[in-house]
């Protein structure tokens, strides 16, 4: 029992001991501390353990707790950054009052970065029995200079949105103004609600809907319809009426409207998806960015920066600016294409279903990129009425669909990629023939029914010449056949099939089958003469062939004017091996089935095609025509139209017709 009461007792001696010698709080510790719970915003225990009772009276609470975490929040506050140094000669602190510290504080912000420095003052007070050191808070360690009473404001400069130009310096989307049509609600006729509706193509009810509002006022303008500025003697009309009237504001305008659709697209307000991903980058709920085309492609280069300014307004009304970050407005895009090729290019097809691509075969500059059925841009970025929209969104023909963005089959305009990679291979000898008799042929009974079948039967003996002429289904399958699906794989790689197109205008890739393999000997000659599962974009066929007729030289298609120009595949074929090729294109149209795209004055080349979409061999289905052409009197651009559903209009030939009007008409 009594050695217990020892052991107690001395363990009982032994605390007052270590108690006796614990060190006394220091104020650079305190700091330390304190320092730690500011760079990670925890103003509330910053406050309530370490705020020196002359700072709780002097400001309130939500002074140093709300407020510091609601202008962060706002001015969008990252890395915040308060660093302090222990001095490094000892201080005997036991016989101060108070203790001055430098501290650096940063941080980045809406407008930019923020860095200054402070001096933080601790006091030593008795609180509890116990002596401690407590931070003399003030306002200036929310931002600096900032005093009790001063105001807080955000100044955003929006910048200008870069425009795009064609090659010739046309307009292809520009910052223009718009007429906004509006309703003064206590000057305007009810009656008149319906001839409104008819002039501006806005429904009674949606006119309705917008005056109903919570925030409209008797007097207040309440927009309704904006309109383009070539609408002006409809605007004018418009607020003949009682209570209408108009307003000139900013907006986007799109010259050559449906003809450029899709290669321009349009800018429209942001959504809630992409701002959670692109707030990071200074969008706001309010940003207009590009939903389609060019606008979208190369919005980075044309968003530009807005300008932002934070500063203090002082009791006095002295504004002082904390920070600072200039406008910079986008950049002006140029683009390759010839706006007036463009539109005329547009013209012989806005009634057609399909698609076509220019491509200059010795810079691979895209000259017209075009897609039909179109839409007006003008129309979008202005707001266009949901009861149009939903007739556009729901037209079978698909409007919005950019079809030259898109792979198809490319049907017999894959005999002249076929050719050049037999030729180049040494596997197909042009003057070989091919005995071939009546239209249909299979190699041996291990086809079962499957036979492949050609339009004409005009030779019987078929060589390269006679089989681009009249697109010989036959006598391609059996160089497919001959080559050996490697080789052709090969050739067909070497065309840059698989590949991602390298422009910067994003085209969907090429493929020469769902899974890149040729395992049936089926496949293979459907692949050659352009069916099986062969599929490739306008702008790549254009390439293509942009290649063969440039003695083997394919270059990389271009849309940017500023992009590099340079080769995408050499070594397609030889010089001799291109310019036998350029004699059969020319033959196709001068002895061959494009007969009817002789033009007088020009000496036009090229290959047909027509992919059968259909389910298997004997049914019937819908069919696109191709044709792949250019004027060998000026071979500036490579023409690749494809035009949909022209089974019961002359198949390919129906193509050939609407690109014989467009180079009636350049």
């Amino acid at each position: 029992m009594g050695k217990k009461f020892f052991m107690l007792g001395l363990l009982v001696i032994v605390g007052l001991v270590v108690a006796g010698c614990q060190e006394k709080a220091q104020p650079d510790d305190r700091l330390k501390e304190y320092v730690d719970l500011w760079n990670d915003k925890k103003f509330e225990k910053m406050y309530e353990t370490y705020l020196s009772s002359s700072a709780k009276d002097t400001y309130k609470k939500e002074d140093a707790v709300k407020r510091p975490a609601d202008i962060y929040e706002d001015l969008a506050v990252k890395e915040l950054k308060v660093e302090f140094k222990k001095p490094k000669e000892e201080k005997e602190w036991d016989k101060e009052k108070k203790a001055e510290f430098p501290v650096t504080i940063s941080m980045n912000t809406l407008a930019g970065e923020v860095s200054y420095e402070e001096t933080i003052t601790l006091t030593k007070e008795e609180k509890e029995d116990k002596e401690n050191w407590y931070v003399d808070w003030k306002p200036s360690f929310i931002l600096p200079e900032m005093e009790q009473g001063d105001k807080v404001g955000v100044e955003s400069i929006t910048a200008k949105r870069g425009e795009i130009y064609d090659r010739n310096e046309n307009p292809l989307a520009i910052n223009g103004e718009s007429f906004d049509i509006g309703i003064v609600p206590k000057e305007f006729n009810d009656s008149d609600l319906d001839k409104l509706s008819s002039l501006v193509g806005v429904s009674p009810e949606a006119i309705q809907k917008e005056l109903n509002q919570s925030w409209v006022q008797p007097e207040y303008f309440v927009p309704i319809k904006k309109l383009p500025i070539s609408e002006r003697p409809l605007a004018l009309k418009i607020i003949e009426l009682p209570g209408l009237y108009s307003k000139r504001v900013e907006a986007r305008q799109y010259p050559y409207g449906k003809a450029a659709a899709h290669l321009t697209g349009y800018i429209g307000k942001i959504n809630a998806e992409k701002l959670e991903k692109l707030k990071d980058k200074g969008y706001t709920a309010q940003s207009l960015l590009g939903i389609s085309g060019a606008e979208e492609v190369y919005e980075e280069k044309l968003r530009g920066q807005s300008g932002q300014r934070i500063y203090l307004t002082k009791e006095a009304g002295e504004e002082v600016t904390i920070a600072e970050q200039e406008v910079k407005n986008g950049e002006n895009v140029t683009l390759t294409v010839d706006a007036e090729m463009q539109k005329k290019l547009y013209e012989q097809m806005k009634d057609e279903v399909g698609t076509a691509a220019a491509v200059d075969p010795e810079t691979g500059e895209a000259l017209a990129l075009v897609s039909v059925p179109s839409y007006d841009p003008n129309e979008f970025v202005l707001g266009i009425a949901p009861d149009k929209y939903d007739k556009i969104y729901n037209n079978p023909d698909k409007p919005l669909r950019n079809r030259f963005y898109q792979t198809y089959s490319p049907g017999s305009a894959m005999k002249g990629i076929t050719a050049a990679v037999g030729l180049k291979s040494g596997k197909l000898a042009p003057n070989k023939t091919f005995e071939i008799k009546g239209k249909r042929w299979q190699k041996d009974e291990s086809w079962g029914g499957y036979e492949v079948v050609r339009v004409f039967d005009n030779d019987s003996v078929v060589d390269l010449e006679s089989a681009m002429k009249f697109s010989d289904n036959i006598y391609f399958a059996r160089v497919g056949l001959e080559m050996g699906a490697d080789t052709f794989i090969q050739g067909l790689k070497d065309f840059g099939f698989g590949e991602e197109i390298p422009m910067s205008y994003p085209i969907e890739k090429s493929q020469i089958s769902n899974d890149g393999k040729i395992s049936k000997e089926i496949q293979l000659a459907d692949s050659a003469f352009g069916q099986g599962e062969v599929l490739m974009s306008v702008v790549h066929l254009a390439s293509a062939y942009g290649g063969i007729i440039n003695d083997g030289t394919m270059m990389k298609p271009v849309l940017l004017k500023e992009e590099e120009q340079g080769t995408w595949k050499d070594n397609l074929l030889s010089p001799e091996q291109s310019q036998l090729m350029r004699t059969n294109l020319r033959k196709v149209v001068t002895e061959g089935i494009a007969g009817k795209a002789q033009v007088a004055g020009k000496e036009i080349a090229g290959k047909t095609g027509t992919a059968e979409i259909k389910a298997e061999q004997g049914t019937t289905g819908k069919e696109n025509g191709l044709f792949v052409s250019y004027d060998q009197k000026n071979p500036e651009f490579i023409l690749a139209m494809l035009l949909e559903g022209v089974e019961d209009r002359g198949g390919s030939t129906h193509t050939v017709q609407v690109a014989k009007k467009f180079y009636q008409s350049y």
